[in-house]
């Protein structure tokens, strides 16, 4: 997730960067289902885990936006 982040980071287009920051969020739903995989196995408890998930989903949602309205 971080490294798609990096990579979108240094492209020059919008959408460029918007399409990466889309696959950070891709990977970081598939990082949450790997998570509740991990609870439903009884290998870890989620509820930390969960809230970091939300917080990351948040700021990738907000660097979307920010740069979906810079581009207007």
């Amino acid at each position: 997730m971080a490294a798609n982040i990096a990579e979108g980071f240094v492209k020059r287009g919008v959408a460029d960067k918007l399409r990466f920051l889309n696959i950070a969020q891709g990977s970081l739903e598939e990082s949450r289902y790997y998570l509740i995989l991990a609870c439903d196995l009884g290998i870890a408890d989620l509820s930390e885990a969960e809230q970091l998930v939300d917080e990351c989903s948040r700021m990738i949602e907000a660097a979307s936006q920010t740069l979906r309205h810079s581009a207007v």
